[in-house]
């Protein structure tokens, strides 16, 4: 891997970490995220407790799978081994996002799955809804195991009490979905206000599901 390559990509994790916080996708110096590039034997992450919009690409840290740091000086964040547990089972994943944004926490604090009830949700999970994961405290392998098996094949997973980790391919499509995740629970809670939302029938949600995989953008899907 060469070192033009390494330093890019830990130069988008930082602008990255800018937008997660610009966007209102985190608050302080919660939240964290990973990306690997191809044939990497190890990843980046954010470092423990330091602000997005202070981090320089030599305050990432390299991470290999069982949790050591192999690059760079700082702390990494306290999650991880969460990261670490989702990148070594999802082959095809090159970014984790976790994100702690307020309408998508109040519904995993409330224990609610976000079901496909929205063409976004579809396109983005598949036609499946978005799980929950049971509570695990903060940094524990506990949740990075939990997290990991609830997340499965899917491209988002609530935290129970906690936030969301979403993944993707590249930096950009994982927040992405961090975003689709936060609309999605935004709407979810005002339509149950309103007495809603009526779902949209299973076999409907997994058709449409498919052709927002052979249709939508230019092709290379997961």
């Amino acid at each position: 891997m060469t070192t033009d390559k390494c330093l890019a990509l830990k130069q988008q994790i930082v602008e990255a970490g800018v937008h997660m916080i610009r966007a209102g996708l985190v608050y302080g110096t919660g939240g964290n995220i990973s990306a690997r590039l191809p044939g990497m034997d190890y990843f980046y992450v954010t470092p423990s407790g330091m602000a997005y919009e202070s981090l320089k690409p030599e305050d990432i840290v390299g991470v290999d799978y069982e949790g050591n740091v192999v690059e760079g000086a700082r702390r990494p964040s306290i999650e991880h081994m969460m990261h670490a547990g989702i990148l070594r089972a999802r082959p095809g994943v090159g970014a984790v996002a976790h994100t702690h944004s307020t309408y998508a926490t109040a519904v995993a604090s409330a224990r609610m799955p976000i079901p496909p009830f929205l063409e976004t949700v579809i396109a983005t999970n598949g036609g499946r809804e978005i799980k929950v994961a049971d509570f695990a405290p903060a940094g524990s392998r506990e949740l990075a195991e939990v997290a990991a098996r609830t997340l499965g094949g899917d491209s988002a997973v609530l935290l129970a009490n906690h936030g969301v980790i979403a993944v993707g391919r590249d930096l950009g499509e994982a927040l992405g979905v961090c975003e689709v995740v936060e609309k999605a629970a935004t709407v979810f809670l005002l339509s149950r206000i309103a007495g809603g939302p009526v779902p949209i029938p299973q076999e409907t949600a997994a058709r449409q599901a498919e052709f927002f995989r052979a249709m939508y953008g230019q092709g290379h899907h997961r």
